[in-house]
């Protein structure tokens, strides 16, 4: 399971995809509806969070946004922070506080999907060069439910060496 710190927009298709697909799972998970996967790290900050449901609802659609902008099609009914979800149509972020992610941890994910395309779709590495450009650096693309503090690599990351 990966769900990115990273803005959507930063992810290839098949990453971005993957992650939809992920953040679904988290979401069963953290509504008690799957015995899988229930200590999975990737949910420790979710799980940390004062309201979990709502959050991992708000990163599903920045996820579902950036589907709409290229043109996909993923399911926003599937997105729920439970029986008493408020309208999908209002802004995610307006009622559910920020988690914070440590610029080491952003580092390590951007080079982690860096060594992913690479080997898939280097034209995407391209792209990816011109996309945090764009967006003024890596301290800038986190995705809207993460808040970029100062620190290393968060201490539930399963680290590779690439």
């Amino acid at each position: 399971m990966r769900i990115w710190s990273l803005h959507p927009s930063l992810l290839d298709r098949r990453a971005l995809v993957a992650c939809w697909r992920e953040t679904l799972l988290a979401q069963k998970v953290l509504r008690g509806l799957t015995r899988g996967y229930t200590n999975h790290p990737q949910l420790i900050r979710f799980r940390a969070h004062p309201q979990p449901l709502e959050a991992v609802a708000a990163y599903l659609s920045g996820l579902e946004d950036e589907a709409d902008a290229r043109g996909y099609s993923f399911n926003r009914e599937l997105i729920g922070a439970g029986e008493d979800s408020a309208d999908k149509s209002e802004n995610p972020y307006a009622s559910v506080a920020l988690i914070p992610v440590p610029l080491g941890q952003l580092e390590y994910e951007l080079a982690f999907l860096r060594h992913k395309v690479a080997g898939r779709d280097p034209e995407w590495e391209h792209r990816l060069s011109e996309r945090l450009a764009a967006r003024g650096g890596l301290a800038a693309c986190a995705h809207p439910l993460f808040e970029v503090v100062a620190g290393t690599i968060e201490p539930w990351e399963k680290t590779k060496e690439f």
